[in-house]
């Protein structure tokens, strides 16, 4: 959700690059070999408050994950038309999406009590991200991230995205093991980046625990405190041209995708 959420968030034109990037500076990105890389990074993480304890257990033996840099470099240019990928992904979710309304309605209604978000687009982005918390995504966050900040495509960024995720661990979120997402990082089953469940994540079953992989009732509030924050009006409408339609494209900053959470929100508050 986010800057970088998802692959259509993602697609873009990729610049191959590897390990060998020239030196920028010491301890920079792709330089002196990983193991050395990752021992400066653990000093600068020690300096902004990261435990030892999260650091020695996140990042222990840690080595880089080829398959996320294939991934990350072998990107494309998302081409479907909202008609190919609306047509694809939203009648196949929409009597599960009905379903989890049902499900989940006393909690959805709290959620929009609190937050102003409608349930329907909770659901939708719920749908579209993980087929409601089926497909999670199962690399490593850690190693994922730790991969992208050594190489120099997006150092910086991947950079404060690791040191977001060992937050998380050190406030007691998670486990490192419990730690899986997508290759880019993104974790929980709406896929947050670390950056957005460090600043929107909520504890909304009370039991003490920021948890966006298996709490629902955290990831709807999380999902719905994150479009909050971005402006999301309570009582309008999200239809491509208002306010909140603008909001959604904060949550993915491609139009077709953004316009397919709406059409699928749309026929969700019309469903019997």
């Amino acid at each position: 959700m986010i800057s970088a959420r998802s692959a259509a968030a993602f697609a873009c034109l990729a610049v191959l690059m590897t390990f060998s990037v020239p030196a920028r500076a010491a301890g920079a990105c792709g330089t002196g070999g990983f193991d050395a890389w990752l021992a400066d990074f653990k000093t600068e993480a020690a300096g902004k408050g990261i435990s030892q304890n999260a650091l020695n257990a996140a990042l222990t033996g840690l080595t880089p994950d080829q398959t996320v840099l294939n991934r990350d470099h072998g990107q494309k240019v998302f081409s479907q038309t909202f008609e190919e990928f609306s047509g694809r992904m939203v009648p196949p979710r929409l009597t599960r999406g009905s379903n989890m309304l049902k499900q989940y309605g006393s909690v959805l209604s709290r959620i929009e009590q609190s937050y102003g978000v409608p349930g329907e687009v909770l659901v939708a982005i719920w749908g579209l991200e993980t087929d409601f918390g089926v497909n999670v995504g199962k690399f490593p966050t850690i190693r994922a991230l730790a991969t992208l900040a050594y190489d120099c495509r997006r150092a910086e960024q991947f950079r404060g995205e690791l040191l977001d995720a060992l937050r998380i661990l050190d406030r007691g979120d998670l486990a490192p093991s419990e730690m899986r997402g997508a290759w880019a990082g993104e974790i929980g089953q709406t896929q947050f980046m670390p950056s957005s469940w460090i600043k929107y994540a909520v504890d909304f079953d009370g039991n003490g625990r920021r948890d966006l992989i298996r709490s629902a009732p955290d990831v709807l509030a999380s999902t719905a405190n994150y479009l909050k924050g971005y402006g999301w009006q309570r009582g309008k409408d999200w239809e491509p041209g208002s306010p909140n339609f603008a909001v959604i494209q904060q949550w993915n900053k491609s139009d077709v995708y953004a316009r397919t959470i709406a059409t699928f929100a749309t026929q969700l508050a019309r469903a019997p």
